[in-house]
C-alpha cells in the first residue's frame, strides 16, 4: 500500500471472495440481503454520477485533453494535496482491495488496483471488472490505482474542487481519487475514461456500447445513452453476450473491457427481459437504490421512490451463454439507439458512412419531462458525443475518425433505431413496443432487410425500409402515425435544426483544438 501513498492502515482485506464480501457487508451494516440473495445498498445523496465534480490533472505537456464543461482541469499541486488527505483519511481504517484487470485482450489488458472504504464497493469492483479466481494475491505491479472513499469530504477552498465531492484522474501518476459519493458507477466510468485516453494511442477505438455475437460469428454492437435499451437488446438468448457496456475495437476485432454488467432495473420485466431478471436475483448481485420490503425481503423494481436510476451490478457469468473470453471479430452491424421522446425519428433506418459519423458525433436521445429537476413539460433533446461524452478525455472527432475508418475498412453496416415514441411526442404518442424493436434487430441480423425497398426520409435524409418482418408497415413511417402530419413536419424540422446546431458546435471546437495544438 505504500506504493499508493497509504500508511498506518488498519486491516487490509485483499481480494476477498464474493461470499466473504457479502458477510462483511452484512456485518458492517452497509446493506441488506434480499430474498433471492442479492445485496441491496443505498448510495445516499448521490444516486447518479456527479459530472461537475470530475477533474483531470492538467500538465503543461498534456495538450490533447478536451478541456471544457466535460473535462475540468485541476493542478498537480491540488491533486497532490487531495492524495495526502486521502492517505490521512485511511489511517487506522480497514480497507478493501480488489486487484482486477480491464480489457479482455492480452495486448491491451490493464492491471488495476481498486482500494475502497466500503465492502460493497469492493464487491461491485469484483463483479464489474475482470478477475481470475485462481489468483488470490496482489498484482505485482498494477498500472493504475483507484482509491474510493465515500465518507471523505473535500474542501473546495483548499482542494480546488467545486464541492465536497471529487473525482480526479491523474494520467501521469496513474491514479484516480473518488471521494464524497457512494454511487458505484463513478468507479467503472472513471476507469472507462482511463481506457478512452490510453487505447487510441494503440490505434484501438474505445466504445460505449454493448456487443453480442451470432451463431456464424457475426458481431453486433449497440450504442446508446442510458435508458435507450443497449443492455436489453444485446441480452438475446440466441446470441451470446460479449459485453454489456464498454468495448475496444482493434486490429483483430472487438473485446470487452469488463467482466460484468451494470444494468438499469427500473420497471424490470421478467417476460420482456428474462436474462437480466434472472441475473439480478442471484446471490452476489449488488442492487443500488431499489426498494426492499423489510419483512419479505422482496425487491420492488417498479418503485422510483429513491431514484429512477436504480441499478444492478452482476458478473457476466450470470448471463447464460455469455462469452467468457469476452472477444469477437469485426462487427458486421452497428446499432445507434435513440429514445426519441419527440416521436419523429423512424423506428429503423440504414445509415451511410457519412451519416454514421454524424449520428455518432451527435449521440442523440431525449430526456422526458419530470425525470430531472428543471425540465419543463416538453421533452428535452440530449446530445452526448460518441454516446458517452462525459467519459471522453480526447475530442470527440478523434473517436469519430477512428470509427469511420473502421466501418469503411470492414464494411460494417450502421443502423439507427428509435426506441422512443411514435404517433406523437411523449404524452401524446406511445412508446414503440419492445417486441417490435427486437423484430427489427433480428431482421437486420438475419439479412431479412437485404432485398426490401428503401426510401429516403425527406427531413433527416435517412434510408427507411418499406417493410420489416414482424413489424406493422405503418409503424416504419413515423409521419403516418401522427394524427396531424403538419405537426409532425414542424416537430421534425425543429429536431433537425437542433441536430445541425449541435454538430456545428462540435466541429467548431474541433477546429479550435487543432489550431491550439498547432500553435502550441
Amino acid at each position: 500500500m505504500e506504493a499508493q501513498g497509504l500508511y498506518n492502515l488498519g486491516d487490509i482485506r485483499w481480494n476477498l471472495s464474493t461470499a466473504q464480501l457479502v458477510e462483511e457487508i452484512i456485518r458492517n451494516k452497509e446493506g441488506w440481503l434480499s430474498h433471492h440473495g442479492a445485496i441491496v445498498v443505498h448510495t445516499g445523496k448521490h444516486t447518479g454520477r456527479a459530472p461537475r465534480d470530475k477533474f483531470i490533472v492538467a500538465y503543461p505537456d498534456h495538450d490533447d485533453i478536451w478541456w471544457g464543461p466535460i473535462n475540468s482541469p485541476i493542478s498537480p499541486e491540488y491533486f497532490a494535496r487531495l492524495h495526502q488527505k486521502f492517505a490521512t483519511f485511511f489511517q487506522l481504517r480497514p480497507i478493501y482491495v480488489q486487484d482486477v484487470w480491464i480489457g479482455n485482450h492480452p495486448a491491451y489488458r490493464l492491471p488495476v488496483r481498486i482500494i475502497t472504504e466500503k465492502a460493497w464497493h469492493s464487491l461491485f469492483a469484483r463483479n464489474l471488472f475482470i478477475r481470475e479466481e485462481q489468483t488470490t494475491g496482489p498484482h505485482s505491479n498494477p498500472e493504475f490505482t483507484l482509491i474510493h472513499a465515500p465518507s471523505f469530504r473535500a474542501n473546495p477552498v483548499e482542494d480546488g474542487t467545486r464541492s465536497e465531492t471529487v473525482i480526479a484522474i491523474d494520467f501521469v501518476r496513474r491514479l484516480v481519487l473518488i471521494g464524497g459519493t457512494a454511487y458505484a458507477g463513478e468507479i467503472k466510468k472513471a476507469m472507462f475514461t482511463v481506457m478512452n485516453y490510453l487505447l487510441p494511442q494503440h490505434h484501438v477505438l474505445p466504445m460505449h456500447c454493448s456487443a453480442n455475437v451470432g451463431p456464424q460469428g457475426d458481431v453486433a454492437l449497440f450504442f446508446g445513452l442510458s435508458g435507450t435499451g443497449k443492455t436489453t437488446l444485446s441480452s438475446d438468448p440466441e446470441r451470446p453476450l460479449i459485453g454489456d457496456d464498454e468495448h475496444g475495437w482493434g486490429e483483430d476485432g472487438i473485446f470487452n473491457f469488463e467482466g460484468g454488467c451494470y444494468a438499469k432495473t427500473i420497471r424490470l420485466n421478467a417476460q420482456l427481459e428474462p436474462l437480466i431478471w434472472s441475473a439480478v436475483h442471484r446471490f452476489g448481485t449488488v442492487l443500488e437504490n431499489v426498494i426492499l420490503n423489510p419483512d419479505s425481503r422482496l425487491v420492488d423494481f417498479e418503485s422510483d421512490t429513491i431514484t429512477e436510476n436504480t441499478r444492478a451490478a452482476y458478473p457476466l457469468e450470470f448471463i447464460p451463454h455469455a462469452l467468457k473470453e469476452g472477444r469477437g471479430g469485426h462487427p458486421q452491424h452497428i446499432f445507434f439507439l435513440s429514445a426519441d421522446a419527440f416521436g419523429v425519428l423512424p423506428p429503423l433506418a440504414r445509415l451511410t458512412p457519412e451519416q454514421a459519423l454524424f449520428f455518432f458525433l451527435t449521440g442523440y436521445t431525449a430526456k422526458l419531462a419530470g425525470t430531472e429537476t428543471g425540465l419543463g413539460r416538453e421533452p428535452q433533446a440530449t446530445f452526448s458525443a460518441c454516446f458517452g461524452a462525459p467519459f471522453l478525455p480526447l475530442h470527440p472527432t478523434v473517436y469519430g475518425r477512428m470509427l469511420k475508418e473502421k466501418i469503411q475498412q470492414h464494411g460494417t453496416q450502421v443502423w439507427l433505431i428509435n426506441t422512443g415514441w411514435t404517433g406523437g411526442p411523449y404524452g401524446v404518442g406511445t412508446r414503440i413496443p419492445l417486441p417490435y424493436t427486437r423484430a427489427m434487430v433480428h431482421a437486420v441480423l438475419s439479412h431479412g432487410l437485404d432485398s426490401v425497398p428503401y426510401h429516403q426520409d425527406p427531413i433527416f435524409g435517412l434510408w427507411v425500409p418499406e417493410t420489416c418482418p414482424g413489424v406493422p408497415r405503418e409503424l416504419l413511417q413515423p409521419r403516418q402515425t401522427w394524427s396531424d402530419p403538419q405537426a409532425y413536419d414542424q416537430q421534425a424540422r425543429t429536431l433537425a435544426e437542433q441536430f445541425r446546431a449541435n454538430f456545428e458546435a462540435i466541429t467548431e471546437t474541433s477546429l479550435t483544438v487543432a489550431l491550439n495544438h498547432r500553435e502550441g
